[in-house]
């Protein structure tokens, strides 16, 4: 199959795909039109059906796996397709693995490392909340594993939450040697607790997508609140310790218009909400150089980073 990363302006598609999302629209003339958006291992495409009642396109549903024949075009910037039938796949004919975007890193490896930096932790308190997330609760350390970070900005994929979650850390190791002023056990205890209300925020593959409980409440006061309940079941748990932690949790999107329910007071939520930032900046950035068609040159307007963005040259 032709994987969605390869696809460039001007191609053919005659290929199987996972149809992710499914959303009836109607242009400005009154049609009917269908928003659709392709999804295989390598990524997500917008997709459109300008004659949904075309006897070529099939009854086909959100998560059905559909044989897709349209064109590749480029619409603002980015890669589009035009579809023009639709087939709706049997299940001998795919294999779901080639669909679901999977983190480049070994998972395994990764749980292994954030692992280790709890056992660095010396707060017995703090210690103790990490394992009995991280290593007694065994279903969250599966969903953990297998989450995403996010939805679509980034590290949107299969593993995508716990990649995040040990880059973050090891950010926050890196800014404890440079400042030590900085209260280490603290800052990476809420690094590697900071998301973890995107289990219960972002259902898991294929369906990857928001929760009653995403979008009534968000991840930033799930996770204040899986913390504080943790944490009630430890006896004698500090009480400073648990405010310090939640407020880190709370404020690490570091601006009330960014879904922060708290600006950082500490100077450790401080360090988080950067650490955080750039993660999720950085490889928002290479995600779109690895998706991008020609992958050099200008790439075009980007609405996050408010700025027309460009490969750099060698």
């Amino acid at each position: 199959m032709k994987f969605i990363r390869d696809l460039k302006e001007g191609d053919r598609l005659f290929d199987i795909y996972l149809c992710k999302h499914k959303q009836g629209a109607v242009t400005k003339n009154g049609k009917p039109y269908e928003n659709v958006i392709l999804q295989d291992k390598t990524g997500t495409i917008d997709a459109k059906v300008w004659e949904p009642n075309n006897p070529g396109i099939g009854n086909y549903n959100t998560l059905d796996y559909i044989e897709v024949h349209g064109d590749v075009n480029n619409f603002q910037g980015n890669l589009q397709v035009s579809i023009k039938r639709i087939r709706v796949c049997r299940e001998e004919e795919y294999n779901p693995a080639d669909y679901l975007p999977v983190s480049e890193k070994d998972i395994s490896v990764m749980f292994k490392e954030l692992k280790e930096f709890i056992q660095s932790i010396r707060n017995p308190w703090l210690k103790q909340l990490l394992e009995a997330f991280f290593v007694r609760d065994e279903a969250f350390a599966k969903a953990f594993c297998y989450s995403s970070a996010a939805k679509t900005v980034h590290h949107g994929f299969v593993g995508g939450l716990l990649e995040h979650t040990l880059s973050v850390t090891k950010l926050c190791d890196y800014y404890c040697k440079v400042y030590p002023i900085l209260k280490r056990d603290l800052l990476l205890t809420a690094a590697m607790c900071h998301d973890i209300g995107k289990v219960k925020e972002l259902s898991l593959f294929p369906e990857n997508d928001y929760t009653d409980d995403g979008q009534l409440l968000g991840h930033i006061v799930m996770g204040s609140q899986m913390v504080a309940e943790k944490a009630a079941q430890i006896a004698d748990f500090p009480h400073v310790q648990l405010v310090q932690l939640q407020h880190c949790i709370l404020a690490h999107h570091g601006k009330y218009e960014y879904g922060s329910p708290k600006l950082p007071a500490l100077m450790e939520a401080l360090a988080l909400n950067y650490a955080d930032d750039t993660d999720a900046k950085l490889e928002t950035f290479r995600e779109i150089l690895e998706n991008s068609s020609a992958n050099q040159g200008w790439l075009g307007f980007n609405r996050l980073f408010e700025s027309n963005l460009r490969a750099t040259k060698e």
